[in-house]
Protein backbone atom coordinates (compact mmCIF):
# COMPACT_ATOMS: atom_id res chain seq x y z
CA UNK A 1 0.00 0.00 0.00
CA UNK A 2 1.27 3.40 -0.62
CA UNK A 3 0.39 6.77 0.18
CA UNK A 4 -2.06 8.64 -2.00
CA UNK A 5 -1.36 11.91 -3.41
CA UNK A 6 -3.14 14.70 -1.92
CA UNK A 7 -2.81 18.24 -2.41
CA UNK A 8 -3.51 21.83 -0.82
CA UNK A 9 -3.40 24.11 -3.38
CA UNK A 10 -6.57 26.15 -2.80
CA UNK A 11 -5.85 27.63 0.75
CA UNK A 12 -6.69 31.12 -0.79
CA UNK A 13 -9.87 29.99 -2.00
CA UNK A 14 -10.51 28.39 1.23
CA UNK A 15 -9.68 31.79 2.75
CA UNK A 16 -12.42 33.17 1.60
CA UNK A 17 -14.77 31.06 2.82
CA UNK A 18 -15.85 33.16 6.02
CA UNK A 19 -16.93 36.15 4.56
CA UNK A 20 -18.88 33.83 1.83
CA UNK A 21 -20.30 31.80 4.71
CA UNK A 22 -24.26 31.62 4.94
CA UNK A 23 -26.20 28.92 7.80
CA UNK A 24 -26.64 25.81 4.93
CA UNK A 25 -28.53 22.39 5.99
CA UNK A 26 -26.41 19.53 6.56
CA UNK A 27 -26.49 16.94 4.27
CA UNK A 28 -27.10 13.92 7.02
CA UNK A 29 -29.41 15.22 10.25
CA UNK A 30 -26.64 15.30 13.02
CA UNK A 31 -27.46 11.70 15.21
CA UNK A 32 -28.80 13.22 18.90
CA UNK A 33 -26.47 12.04 20.73
CA UNK A 34 -23.52 13.51 18.28
CA UNK A 35 -22.48 16.61 20.26
CA UNK A 36 -22.46 19.96 18.17
CA UNK A 37 -18.90 21.50 18.39
CA UNK A 38 -17.33 25.16 18.16
CA UNK A 39 -16.30 24.96 14.80
CA UNK A 40 -19.46 22.89 13.02
CA UNK A 41 -21.25 25.97 12.50
CA UNK A 42 -22.38 27.91 10.88
CA UNK A 43 -21.39 25.36 7.93
CA UNK A 44 -21.03 27.50 4.34
CA UNK A 45 -23.10 26.04 1.48
CA UNK A 46 -20.54 23.67 -0.21
CA UNK A 47 -22.79 24.66 -3.45
CA UNK A 48 -22.43 27.87 -3.09
CA UNK A 49 -18.97 27.66 -2.25
CA UNK A 50 -17.28 24.63 -4.07
CA UNK A 51 -20.04 24.08 -6.98
CA UNK A 52 -16.91 22.55 -9.11
CA UNK A 53 -15.66 20.38 -6.06
CA UNK A 54 -19.89 19.42 -5.45
CA UNK A 55 -20.37 18.59 -9.08
CA UNK A 56 -17.49 16.09 -9.04
CA UNK A 57 -18.71 14.16 -6.52
CA UNK A 58 -22.25 14.39 -7.28
CA UNK A 59 -20.64 12.72 -10.82
CA UNK A 60 -18.70 10.32 -9.13
CA UNK A 61 -22.06 9.21 -7.16
CA UNK A 62 -24.31 10.05 -11.07
CA UNK A 63 -21.76 6.99 -12.78
CA UNK A 64 -21.74 4.76 -10.57
CA UNK A 65 -18.11 4.94 -8.83
CA UNK A 66 -19.23 5.34 -5.46
CA UNK A 67 -22.09 5.21 -3.49
CA UNK A 68 -21.57 8.31 -1.60
CA UNK A 69 -18.75 10.50 -0.72
CA UNK A 70 -17.94 12.90 2.27
CA UNK A 71 -15.19 15.83 1.65
CA UNK A 72 -13.70 17.62 4.86
CA UNK A 73 -11.85 20.97 3.62
CA UNK A 74 -10.56 23.34 6.77
CA UNK A 75 -8.16 26.38 6.94
CA UNK A 76 -7.26 28.07 10.00
CA UNK A 77 -10.16 28.53 12.71
CA UNK A 78 -12.74 29.09 10.04
CA UNK A 79 -16.16 26.34 10.05
CA UNK A 80 -15.34 23.44 8.11
CA UNK A 81 -16.55 22.78 5.05
CA UNK A 82 -18.00 19.46 3.95
CA UNK A 83 -18.99 18.88 0.06
CA UNK A 84 -20.97 15.34 0.03
CA UNK A 85 -22.94 13.54 -1.93
CA UNK A 86 -24.92 10.33 -2.53
CA UNK A 87 -25.62 7.87 0.17
CA UNK A 88 -23.27 5.41 2.35
CA UNK A 89 -25.03 2.43 0.97
CA UNK A 90 -27.21 1.30 -2.13
CA UNK A 91 -29.93 -0.20 -0.56
CA UNK A 92 -33.06 1.19 -0.66
CA UNK A 93 -33.61 4.15 1.75
CA UNK A 94 -30.00 4.13 2.85
CA UNK A 95 -28.97 7.35 4.61
CA UNK A 96 -27.53 9.94 2.59
CA UNK A 97 -23.93 10.10 3.11
CA UNK A 98 -22.57 13.22 5.43
CA UNK A 99 -20.52 14.71 7.62
CA UNK A 100 -21.33 12.41 10.48
CA UNK A 101 -21.50 9.13 8.67
CA UNK A 102 -19.50 6.32 9.69
CA UNK A 103 -16.46 5.08 7.13
CA UNK A 104 -13.62 1.83 7.73
CA UNK A 105 -10.97 4.17 7.84
CA UNK A 106 -7.84 0.98 7.92
CA UNK A 107 -5.03 2.55 7.91
CA UNK A 108 -5.58 6.70 8.88
CA UNK A 109 -5.70 4.65 12.58
CA UNK A 110 -1.84 4.93 12.12
CA UNK A 111 -1.61 8.39 12.54
CA UNK A 112 -3.84 8.28 15.73
CA UNK A 113 -1.59 5.14 17.36
CA UNK A 114 1.49 7.63 16.63
CA UNK A 115 0.02 10.16 17.91
CA UNK A 116 -0.60 8.16 21.16
CA UNK A 117 2.68 6.73 21.50
CA UNK A 118 3.70 10.73 20.95
CA UNK A 119 2.32 11.63 24.34
CA UNK A 120 3.70 8.65 26.01
CA UNK A 121 6.88 10.04 24.58
CA UNK A 122 5.87 13.16 26.45
CA UNK A 123 4.80 12.39 29.39
CA UNK A 124 8.68 10.41 29.88
CA UNK A 125 7.27 6.99 29.81
CA UNK A 126 8.53 6.19 26.51
CA UNK A 127 11.56 7.12 23.95
CA UNK A 128 12.17 6.99 20.16
CA UNK A 129 14.79 5.12 20.70
CA UNK A 130 14.04 2.85 23.18
CA UNK A 131 14.50 -0.76 21.93
CA UNK A 132 11.08 -3.06 21.47
CA UNK A 133 12.63 -5.59 23.67
CA UNK A 134 12.27 -3.51 26.76
CA UNK A 135 8.62 -3.63 26.47
CA UNK A 136 8.43 -7.28 25.09
CA UNK A 137 11.76 -9.15 25.59
CA UNK A 138 10.89 -12.17 23.27
CA UNK A 139 12.14 -9.17 20.40
CA UNK A 140 15.64 -9.20 21.96
CA UNK A 141 16.80 -11.91 19.45
CA UNK A 142 15.30 -11.47 15.68
CA UNK A 143 16.00 -13.01 12.61
CA UNK A 144 15.60 -12.07 8.93
CA UNK A 145 14.67 -13.40 6.12
CA UNK A 146 17.78 -13.65 3.58
CA UNK A 147 14.89 -14.68 0.70
CA UNK A 148 11.60 -12.55 1.99
CA UNK A 149 9.89 -13.51 -0.94
CA UNK A 150 10.67 -17.27 -1.71
CA UNK A 151 12.05 -18.60 1.27
CA UNK A 152 11.68 -18.86 5.29
CA UNK A 153 15.41 -19.13 5.97
CA UNK A 154 17.25 -16.74 7.72
CA UNK A 155 20.34 -15.18 9.65
CA UNK A 156 20.31 -13.30 12.95
CA UNK A 157 19.59 -9.89 13.12
CA UNK A 158 22.23 -7.36 14.18
CA UNK A 159 20.27 -4.27 14.88
CA UNK A 160 17.36 -4.61 17.54
CA UNK A 161 14.11 -2.87 17.27
CA UNK A 162 13.40 0.48 18.34
CA UNK A 163 9.96 2.52 18.91
CA UNK A 164 11.55 4.80 16.23
CA UNK A 165 11.14 1.77 13.62
CA UNK A 166 8.07 0.52 14.66
CA UNK A 167 6.20 4.02 13.66
CA UNK A 168 7.97 4.69 10.46
CA UNK A 169 8.01 1.18 8.99
CA UNK A 170 11.50 0.60 9.31
CA UNK A 171 11.48 -2.24 12.04
CA UNK A 172 11.88 -4.90 9.32
CA UNK A 173 8.52 -6.85 10.70
CA UNK A 174 6.35 -7.34 7.45
CA UNK A 175 2.64 -7.32 6.89
CA UNK A 176 -0.05 -9.93 5.81
CA UNK A 177 -1.28 -7.52 2.66
CA UNK A 178 1.85 -7.42 1.56
CA UNK A 179 3.73 -10.62 1.91
CA UNK A 180 4.17 -13.70 -0.40
CA UNK A 181 4.60 -17.15 -0.31
CA UNK A 182 6.09 -19.01 2.73
CA UNK A 183 6.24 -15.60 4.85
CA UNK A 184 2.30 -15.22 3.65
CA UNK A 185 1.56 -18.71 4.97
CA UNK A 186 3.66 -18.08 8.11
CA UNK A 187 1.54 -15.41 9.04
CA UNK A 188 -1.58 -16.66 8.42
CA UNK A 189 0.10 -19.73 10.73
CA UNK A 190 0.60 -17.33 14.07
CA UNK A 191 -2.98 -15.56 12.98
CA UNK A 192 -1.04 -12.30 12.07
CA UNK A 193 -3.89 -10.60 10.46
CA UNK A 194 -4.75 -7.29 12.32
CA UNK A 195 -7.65 -5.95 10.66
CA UNK A 196 -11.55 -6.73 10.15
CA UNK A 197 -12.56 -7.23 6.29
CA UNK A 198 -16.34 -8.80 6.76
CA UNK A 199 -17.94 -11.87 8.52
CA UNK A 200 -16.60 -14.69 6.22
CA UNK A 201 -13.04 -13.72 6.64
CA UNK A 202 -13.45 -12.25 10.19
CA UNK A 203 -15.03 -15.91 10.92
CA UNK A 204 -11.84 -17.63 9.27
CA UNK A 205 -9.21 -15.14 11.08
CA UNK A 206 -10.34 -15.30 14.36
CA UNK A 207 -9.48 -18.98 13.99
CA UNK A 208 -5.79 -18.07 14.79
CA UNK A 209 -5.41 -14.30 15.43
CA UNK A 210 -4.68 -13.81 19.09
CA UNK A 211 -6.89 -12.65 21.21
CA UNK A 212 -4.96 -10.07 23.06
CA UNK A 213 -2.71 -6.80 22.19
CA UNK A 214 -0.02 -8.48 24.28
CA UNK A 215 -0.05 -11.73 22.67
CA UNK A 216 -0.17 -10.54 19.17
CA UNK A 217 2.95 -8.66 20.01
CA UNK A 218 4.32 -12.13 21.33
CA UNK A 219 2.97 -13.57 18.47
CA UNK A 220 4.93 -11.26 15.72
CA UNK A 221 8.07 -12.06 17.58
CA UNK A 222 7.81 -15.20 16.53
CA UNK A 223 7.84 -14.26 12.75
CA UNK A 224 10.97 -13.49 10.64
CA UNK A 225 12.23 -10.28 9.59
CA UNK A 226 11.75 -8.83 5.83
CA UNK A 227 14.90 -6.82 6.44
CA UNK A 228 17.29 -5.78 8.92
CA UNK A 229 16.47 -2.81 11.45
CA UNK A 230 16.45 0.58 10.38
CA UNK A 231 17.83 -0.14 6.93
CA UNK A 232 14.71 0.26 5.03
CA UNK A 233 10.65 1.79 4.58
CA UNK A 234 8.61 -1.44 4.38
CA UNK A 235 5.05 -1.14 4.96
CA UNK A 236 3.83 -3.21 8.23
CA UNK A 237 1.96 -4.47 11.18
CA UNK A 238 4.85 -2.01 13.05
CA UNK A 239 1.90 0.11 14.16
CA UNK A 240 0.06 -2.80 15.65
CA UNK A 241 2.64 -3.66 17.90
CA UNK A 242 3.04 0.08 18.98
CA UNK A 243 -0.04 -0.34 20.48
CA UNK A 244 0.78 -3.25 22.36
CA UNK A 245 3.49 -0.93 23.56
CA UNK A 246 1.49 1.79 24.37
CA UNK A 247 -0.53 -0.50 26.60
CA UNK A 248 2.28 -1.99 28.16
CA UNK A 249 4.25 1.58 28.81
CA UNK A 250 0.80 3.24 29.53
CA UNK A 251 -0.27 1.10 32.09
CA UNK A 252 -3.92 0.67 30.64
CA UNK A 253 -5.62 -0.94 27.80
CA UNK A 254 -4.74 1.11 24.75
CA UNK A 255 -8.10 1.30 23.52
CA UNK A 256 -8.56 3.19 27.08
CA UNK A 257 -5.32 5.37 26.25
CA UNK A 258 -6.71 6.39 23.10
CA UNK A 259 -9.91 7.21 24.48
CA UNK A 260 -8.98 9.03 27.45
CA UNK A 261 -5.89 10.62 26.08
CA UNK A 262 -6.86 11.95 22.38
CA UNK A 263 -10.51 10.95 21.49
CA UNK A 264 -12.34 12.30 24.65
CA UNK A 265 -10.26 15.41 24.83
CA UNK A 266 -11.21 16.31 21.18
CA UNK A 267 -14.75 15.34 21.32
CA UNK A 268 -14.52 12.55 18.72
CA UNK A 269 -17.63 11.20 19.76
CA UNK A 270 -17.99 9.26 16.54
CA UNK A 271 -14.98 7.24 16.84
CA UNK A 272 -15.06 3.68 17.76
CA UNK A 273 -13.55 0.59 17.51
CA UNK A 274 -16.74 -1.23 17.94
CA UNK A 275 -19.48 0.33 16.10
CA UNK A 276 -22.67 0.88 18.51
CA UNK A 277 -25.99 -0.83 17.22
CA UNK A 278 -27.53 2.43 17.71
CA UNK A 279 -25.21 3.81 15.09
CA UNK A 280 -25.73 0.86 12.51
CA UNK A 281 -28.09 3.88 10.49
CA UNK A 282 -24.87 6.12 9.94
CA UNK A 283 -22.32 3.55 8.73
CA UNK A 284 -21.67 3.03 5.37
CA UNK A 285 -21.43 -0.31 3.76
CA UNK A 286 -18.00 -1.29 2.32
CA UNK A 287 -17.34 -2.31 -1.61
CA UNK A 288 -15.55 -4.04 -4.15
CA UNK A 289 -15.61 -3.22 -7.76
CA UNK A 290 -15.85 -6.11 -9.50
CA UNK A 291 -15.08 -4.92 -13.36
CA UNK A 292 -16.26 -1.58 -12.73
CA UNK A 293 -19.49 -2.45 -11.20
CA UNK A 294 -19.85 -2.11 -6.88
CA UNK A 295 -20.41 -5.56 -4.87
CA UNK A 296 -21.43 -5.38 -1.36
CA UNK A 297 -18.25 -6.69 0.88
CA UNK A 298 -19.32 -5.70 4.07
CA UNK A 299 -22.82 -4.75 4.38
CA UNK A 300 -23.51 -2.72 7.29
CA UNK A 301 -26.17 -4.19 8.65
CA UNK A 302 -24.03 -7.41 9.56
CA UNK A 303 -20.59 -6.31 9.44
CA UNK A 304 -18.30 -7.31 12.24
CA UNK A 305 -17.08 -4.01 13.21
CA UNK A 306 -20.77 -4.03 15.13
CA UNK A 307 -18.95 -6.49 17.39
CA UNK A 308 -15.67 -6.35 19.83
CA UNK A 309 -12.68 -6.76 17.55
CA UNK A 310 -9.58 -9.80 18.75
CA UNK A 311 -8.38 -6.66 20.23
CA UNK A 312 -8.02 -2.45 19.17
CA UNK A 313 -5.91 -2.78 15.88
CA UNK A 314 -3.64 -0.36 16.36
CA UNK A 315 -2.41 -0.52 12.30
CA UNK A 316 -6.16 -0.49 10.60
CA UNK A 317 -9.19 -0.92 13.28
CA UNK A 318 -10.75 2.43 13.61
CA UNK A 319 -14.39 3.70 12.18
CA UNK A 320 -15.07 7.54 11.95
CA UNK A 321 -17.10 10.33 10.76
CA UNK A 322 -15.87 12.97 8.19
CA UNK A 323 -16.31 15.68 11.09
CA UNK A 324 -14.38 13.66 13.59
CA UNK A 325 -11.06 13.05 11.98
CA UNK A 326 -11.11 16.57 10.41
CA UNK A 327 -11.19 17.40 14.71
CA UNK A 328 -7.98 15.31 15.01
CA UNK A 329 -6.14 16.98 12.09
CA UNK A 330 -7.14 20.48 13.32
CA UNK A 331 -5.45 19.72 16.76
CA UNK A 332 -2.54 18.83 14.57
CA UNK A 333 -2.74 22.00 12.31
CA UNK A 334 -2.71 23.89 16.01
CA UNK A 335 0.62 21.73 17.06
CA UNK A 336 -1.66 20.36 19.99
CA UNK A 337 -4.76 22.61 20.76
CA UNK A 338 -8.10 22.33 19.55
CA UNK A 339 -11.04 24.82 20.85
CA UNK A 340 -8.79 26.19 23.95
CA UNK A 341 -8.10 22.27 25.15
CA UNK A 342 -4.10 21.15 25.08
CA UNK A 343 -4.18 17.78 23.38
CA UNK A 344 -0.45 17.43 23.58
CA UNK A 345 2.50 19.89 23.62
CA UNK A 346 3.83 22.15 20.40
CA UNK A 347 7.12 20.23 20.45
CA UNK A 348 5.17 16.92 20.75
CA UNK A 349 3.09 17.63 17.40
CA UNK A 350 6.06 19.03 16.08
CA UNK A 351 8.25 15.94 16.85
CA UNK A 352 5.54 13.48 15.63
CA UNK A 353 4.74 15.12 12.28
CA UNK A 354 8.55 15.60 11.46
CA UNK A 355 10.45 13.31 9.44
CA UNK A 356 11.59 10.42 12.43
CA UNK A 357 13.17 7.64 9.69
CA UNK A 358 16.68 6.07 10.87
CA UNK A 359 19.57 7.97 8.93
CA UNK A 360 20.13 6.87 5.82
CA UNK A 361 16.31 5.53 4.85
CA UNK A 362 13.86 7.15 3.04
CA UNK A 363 10.09 7.00 1.82
CA UNK A 364 9.49 7.03 -1.80
CA UNK A 365 6.02 7.53 -3.08
CA UNK A 366 4.32 9.27 -6.27
CA UNK A 367 8.16 9.05 -7.59
CA UNK A 368 9.13 11.52 -4.47
CA UNK A 369 11.18 11.05 -1.80
CA UNK A 370 9.11 12.10 1.55
CA UNK A 371 9.87 11.55 5.25
CA UNK A 372 8.09 9.53 7.40
CA UNK A 373 6.93 10.54 11.08
CA UNK A 374 4.84 9.08 13.77
CA UNK A 375 2.58 6.29 11.45
CA UNK A 376 1.89 8.99 8.56
CA UNK A 377 3.83 10.50 5.56
CA UNK A 378 5.86 13.73 6.02
CA UNK A 379 6.46 16.02 3.26
CA UNK A 380 10.31 16.85 3.74
CA UNK A 381 10.01 19.96 0.57
CA UNK A 382 7.17 21.42 -1.01
CA UNK A 383 5.35 19.17 -3.21
CA UNK A 384 5.11 18.76 -6.96
CA UNK A 385 0.86 17.83 -5.82
CA UNK A 386 0.87 21.45 -3.79
CA UNK A 387 1.55 19.79 0.09
CA UNK A 388 4.30 22.17 1.73
CA UNK A 389 7.32 20.83 3.27
CA UNK A 390 5.86 20.06 6.72
CA UNK A 391 2.98 18.34 5.77
CA UNK A 392 1.81 15.06 7.22
CA UNK A 393 -0.74 12.07 6.83
CA UNK A 394 -2.09 9.04 5.22
CA UNK A 395 -4.74 7.14 3.62
CA UNK A 396 -7.12 3.96 4.49
CA UNK A 397 -7.34 0.47 2.47
CA UNK A 398 -11.01 1.75 1.59
CA UNK A 399 -10.36 4.90 -0.47
CA UNK A 400 -9.92 7.68 2.53
CA UNK A 401 -7.58 10.17 2.56
CA UNK A 402 -6.65 12.54 5.31
CA UNK A 403 -3.89 15.07 5.21
CA UNK A 404 -2.81 18.51 7.61
CA UNK A 405 -0.72 20.87 6.07
CA UNK A 406 0.34 23.01 9.48
CA UNK A 407 2.47 25.75 7.86
CA UNK A 408 -0.51 27.07 6.02
CA UNK A 409 -2.91 25.95 8.55
CA UNK A 410 -4.68 23.67 6.05
CA UNK A 411 -6.59 20.09 6.48
CA UNK A 412 -8.75 17.90 4.41
CA UNK A 413 -10.11 14.55 4.59
CA UNK A 414 -11.37 12.28 2.25
CA UNK A 415 -14.20 9.77 3.06
CA UNK A 416 -15.87 6.66 0.93
CA UNK A 417 -15.29 2.98 1.34
CA UNK A 418 -14.42 0.37 -1.73
CA UNK A 419 -11.84 -1.95 -2.23
CA UNK A 420 -9.00 -1.08 -4.34
CA UNK A 421 -8.14 2.37 -2.86
CA UNK A 422 -6.93 3.35 -6.13
CA UNK A 423 -9.70 2.41 -8.73
CA UNK A 424 -10.31 6.21 -8.75
CA UNK A 425 -7.54 9.23 -8.51
CA UNK A 426 -9.96 11.00 -5.63
CA UNK A 427 -7.35 12.89 -4.47
CA UNK A 428 -5.96 14.52 -7.70
CA UNK A 429 -9.42 14.90 -8.92
CA UNK A 430 -10.33 17.40 -5.69
CA UNK A 431 -7.76 19.29 -5.89
CA UNK A 432 -8.41 19.71 -9.82
CA UNK A 433 -11.61 20.68 -8.87
CA UNK A 434 -10.94 22.93 -5.44
CA UNK A 435 -8.62 24.99 -8.24
CA UNK A 436 -11.69 26.03 -10.04
CA UNK A 437 -13.22 26.60 -6.97
CA UNK A 438 -10.76 28.47 -6.21
CA UNK A 439 -10.30 30.86 -9.82
CA UNK A 440 -13.77 31.40 -9.71
CA UNK A 441 -13.89 33.32 -6.86
CA UNK A 442 -10.99 34.99 -7.53
CA UNK A 443 -12.97 36.17 -10.72
CA UNK A 444 -11.09 33.99 -13.35
CA UNK A 445 -7.61 34.09 -11.82
CA UNK A 446 -5.57 31.76 -10.05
Amino acid sequence: MTTKRWSVGALTMLALLASAAAPAQQVQPRPPHVRVQPHDAPQASAQALLPATQALYDGYVRAGKMPGIVGAFGIGELPTVFVSAGVISLDPGAARAGPDSLWRVYSMTKPITGMAAMLLIEDGKLSLDDPLSKYFPAFSKMRVLTSPDTSLETRAATKPITIRELMTHTSGIGYQINAKGPLLKEYERLGLVPATVNAQIEAQARRTRPATLAAFAERVAQAPLVAEPGTTWHYSMGLDVLAAVVEKAGGMPFERFVQTRLLDPLKMSSTFWQVPRRDVGRFATNYVFVEDKLSPLDPAARSPWLEPPSFPYGGAGLVSSARDYDRFLHMLQNYGTLDGVRVMKDETARLGMSNLLPAGVTFESDGQTRGFGAGGVVYTADDPSGASKGSYGWAGAAGTLALVDPARRFRSTIMVNYFPAEKWPLAKETFMALRRDAARLHGGRW
